[in-house]
């Protein structure tokens, strides 16, 4: 008997402790919205005149059009700071690019020592690589850095000359790392331009695309789960935003990079070095809301396609010494179908065309001829050349000869 009362007692307690951990993971959200909430007013309100360039607090903005890699807004896009956190994309980025990511491993004392914050992982935990992925992206969890660091790159020192390689392979000069998981070191840095470019290569991975996008997410350690929720603030809360990382050391201060798209209008806005959580929040809102309400993506292919052909015909040119006068044309590579324009310099927009007229033979295929341009405000926003789509031989001294018959046979 007594054991019966005993084990409903137990079942009451275990049934109360569920509720309660639910109720309280209910008042989280609906704290967590609430915040959100009073961000986005905030930072609503106090650009009340969205026309006008946003008015940011951090220490480094950037919005970065993810089409064209072109900056629609920045504000010391190219000052070298402390990354802190976001420096995760490119710990994810190498994992992804070389391991199998349903490897199991054990935890290392060094991974599980790691400060700040924590996936949670202690010495001889087995967990997947993939799981590993995710307790970085999601929870920010340093001890998941230097695991992933020392399964791929052998140390932590070892993967860093990787991640360093990769940013040299992607042209960011100005970037360099000195860990897997940014807290604060001497020579680990980057810029926020240089970060939303990073940012831009990882998220064509899908897979990376698809963790950065997860709000929730039940990692197995030990065979045992535990939840993991995503730090990203705006994730799940702003329309469109579809990732990235969040950060914070005292010497970076709050960072914050999100992907946002809406009507196929896709970007990244980076902040860094906000004084607080509520800043790097307000500060992100202002830039996405910024952007929507003043840029559009315009079809500039379409009109550069026109503007071609009606130039096309009317094209003369002098091919001194050619066999021929006359040369076939054609447009070349266009990068870019849609550009982001300010809606009110739409109809300031302008094409002209720059033609060569004179050149000397022999004349190669896909020799450039010109240019047609398109201007905004009587600035080149962007240009494509116009080039030959056939080769002109020089004259010899036989054509000279049958030309100089055909001269005297008209005589």
């Amino acid at each position: 008997m007594k054991k019966i009362k005993y084990l409903f007692i137990l079942f009451v307690l275990l049934s109360t402790s569920s509720l309660n951990v639910y109720a309280f993971d209910e008042n989280e959200a609906k704290e967590e919205l609430a915040y959100f909430n009073q961000m986005k007013e905030e930072a609503i309100q106090s650009s009340t005149d969205l026309s006008k360039e946003p008015e940011t607090y951090s220490r480094a903005v950037v919005v970065l059009d993810r089409a064209t890699k072109t900056i629609i807004y920045g504000k010391n896009e190219n000052d070298v700071r402390a990354m802190a956190s976001t420096t995760k994309i490119m710990t994810a980025l190498i994992l992804i690019e070389n391991a199998d990511l349903s490897r199991t491993i054990e935890a290392s004392q060094n991974a599980a020592n790691t400060d700040g914050s924590r996936l949670g992982l202690k010495t001889g935990d087995k967990i997947t690589l993939n799981d590993l992925l995710y307790g970085l992206m999601l929870c920010s969890g340093n001890d998941a850095a230097v695991q992933i660091a020392e399964t791929i790159g052998g140390s932590v020192e070892g993967f860093a000359e990787m991640m360093n390689k990769k940013a040299i392979e992607l042209g960011l000069n100005n970037t360099r790392f000195t860990s897997p998981h940014g807290l604060d070191e001497d020579g680990h840095h980057t810029t926020a331009y240089e970060l939303a470019i990073l940012t831009d290569y990882a998220l064509n991975n899908p897979i990376f695309a698809k963790v950065v996008n997860t709000k929730y997410y039940t990692v197995t350690i030990n065979g045992k789960s535990k939840d993991l929720s995503n730090t990203n603030e705006l994730l799940g809360y702003l329309q469109g935003v579809n990732g990235v990382k969040t950060g914070f050391t005292n010497n970076a201060g709050r960072c914050l990079v999100s992907s946002t798209v809406r009507n196929n209008f896709n970007i990244i806005t980076v902040v860094l070095g906000a004084d607080t959580k509520k800043i790097r929040t307000r500060d992100s809102i202002k830039l996405i809301e910024y952007t929507y309400e003043n840029f559009e993506q315009v079809d500039i292919s379409q009109m550069i396609n026109a503007e071609y052909e009606k130039w096309r015909p009317t094209y003369k040119i002098n091919i001194n010494k050619g066999i021929k006068s006359e040369v076939q044309t054609k447009l070349g590579e266009q990068k870019y179908t849609m550009y982001p324009i300010k809606k009110e310099d739409k109809q300031n927009i302008k094409l002209e065309v720059n033609e060569i007229n004179y050149m000397e033979a022999p004349l190669l295929e896909n020799s450039k001829l010109g240019s047609i341009n398109v201007l905004v405000n009587n600035k080149v926003i962007y240009s494509v050349d116009i080039l030959s789509s056939e080769e002109v031989k020089k004259k010899d001294i036989k054509d000279y000869f049958f030309n100089m018959i055909g001269v005297y046979s008209h005589m």
